[in-house]
């Protein structure tokens, strides 16, 4: 089977930001694999504007390294990157001054898409939108791509999509949450709507709990200073968290349409109940060996950003009432992995109660990272003579394994969402109005820890987090999954 690609219309994609980290581990090799791939026209054009000083070569020299970094070496044959190479150009602009404003206008071309990506901070968003409204660079068709995060609280979310909705219409604005362009997380949507076994037991009366798990095993690293401003609740549980517990939960939309599905979510969003005090757990990693704990690799000793949260969330619908929803994402974790797993009932009686096996529930584990798939824990006789002894095997589908010797190319979440933008399906893009419903929710949980004043649980550095996480399911008589190594 070979993988249908769909080529998009020639476009101008303006990279504001086009010489920063993000453009050049993400955007641009992932430009470079879907020209590859015949997807995009390679009549299309993508200007970087930045303050960099740099010329155009200067700038595809600083691509063609980034390509040599993060693309696989046999992608890399020369007549491929150079035609890449001259579909671009640079533009050295200031945001804050009127120059090069009109030399970008005269780049652009009148008769393509034309599409900018703000790959700065949402503090420059604002005067962006504003100098593309101003020197008329953005006709009635563009778009605007922005990056989390989306605002720090409802107040800043709210001022945020005002100055964008000023210059442009909601239908021009693409919030980008990478999560949702992953293989995984679209299939989460056709496993639940495309498959009639499914569907008559994703709710209360046949699903026990639900399981949302984003660990990782590096710390902030780096960037120590940058997230010691956000922590775990903004940064994950606001936007990738909340996304996963959407599309999850949501009911059936009408269709497969942008609005009918933001619809949906939403919905889930203004149905989640309070969460009460002692149903949420943040905490901070510690040193161990050669490694700093979070106080250091913040630079903050005093600080009270949590790196990690646990939490329980009840939904408060006909479809979800009595189920829990559990969440847990945290820094310098035993592994990487990123997981949705429901977990259904168990068997309403046991025929087998003599075999001494205790019969667990069902599971469906979609698996987002790493090695994208999905496996079904399921119940069956233990080979071989000897009477009926039970045992659990996984029914398992690992796209890399099953989908082996057959000509797929499966993009990753950025080249995905980019072409989407390009195509004008905002299907996997928050809208502004899901944004603020999410800090609506979120804001008084973080209101609450600072009025507390209470600094986040120390826990051991390659581990499950802090053992408070653990009793918020102990306390309903459940256990987390374990992050395996």
């Amino acid at each position: 089977m070979v993988a249908q690609v769909i080529p998009v219309e020639d476009f101008d994609l303006v990279i504001f930001g086009g010489t920063g980290d993000l453009a050049t581990r993400k955007i641009l090799p992932g430009l470079y694999r879907r020209m590859l791939s015949g997807q995009m026209p390679k009549t299309s054009r993508i200007i970087a504007a930045a303050r960099s000083d740099y010329d155009a070569e200067a700038f595809r020299k600083h691509v063609h390294d980034g390509l040599i970094e993060h693309v696989d070496k046999a992608l890399l044959k020369k007549g491929d990157v150079d035609t890449f190479l001259g579909q671009l150009d640079y533009l050295q602009l200031d945001i804050f001054t009127e120059d090069g404003w009109k030399a970008l206008g005269k780049m652009l071309r009148a008769d393509v898409i034309r599409a900018f990506y703000f790959s700065v901070g949402p503090s420059l968003f604002g005067e962006i939108a504003r100098r593309l409204v101003q020197f008329k660079l953005a006709d009635r068709d563009a778009r605007i791509v922005v990056e989390k995060p989306f605002g720090r609280d409802l107040e800043t979310a709210k001022a945020l999509n005002a100055e964008l909705a000023e210059c442009f219409a909601e239908h021009q604005v693409y919030r980008i949450d990478h999560y949702l362009g992953k293989e995984t997380v679209q299939n989460l949507m056709a496993i639940r709507f495309g498959n009639a076994l499914f569907e008559p037991l994703w709710n209360a009366q046949h699903v026990d709990h639900v399981q949302i798990t984003a660990s990782e095993s590096l710390g902030v690293g780096g960037r120590g200073s940058y997230y010691d401003k956000s922590g775990a609740m903004r940064d994950m549980v606001q936007n990738h968290m909340m996304q996963l517990l959407c599309l999850t939960a949501m009911e059936p939309p009408s269709k497969f349409e942008a609005n009918a599905v933001r619809d949906e979510k939403l919905k889930i969003i203004k149905a989640l109940s309070p969460v009460a005090p002692n149903d949420v757990v943040r905490g901070q990693y510690s040193a161990t060996g050669d490694k700093g704990s979070y106080l250091q690799d913040s630079e903050n000793p005093e600080s009270n950003t949590e790196c990690f949260v646990a939490m329980k969330v009840e939904i408060a619908n006909w479809r979800w009432a009595g189920t829990p929803f559990y969440l847990r994402t945290g820094k310098r974790l035993r592994n990487r992995l990123t997981e949705i797993a429901v977990v259904f009932k168990d068997p309403p009686h046991s025929i087998f109660d003599d075999t001494g096996t205790h019969l667990r529930g069902n599971a469906l584990i979609i698996r987002l990272q790493p090695d994208e798939g999905i496996t079904m824990r399921m119940t069956i006789k233990d080979p071989g003579p000897g009477g009926m002894r039970l045992r659990e095997v996984p029914l398992d589908m690992t796209f890399a394994e099953a989908l082996e010797g057959e000509d797929i190319d499966l993009p990753d979440a950025y080249e995905r969402l980019i072409m989407d933008v390009i195509r004008g399906n905002q299907t996997l893009f928050m809208r502004g109005d899901e944004v603020e419903a999410a800090w609506d929710w979120i804001d008084p949980i973080i209101n609450q820890w600072v009025e507390k004043g209470q600094k986040p649980i120390q826990y051991d550095s390659g581990g499950s987090g802090p053992d408070d996480a653990l009793m918020i399911m102990h306390r309903d008589g459940r256990r987390w999954r374990e992050i395996a190594q």
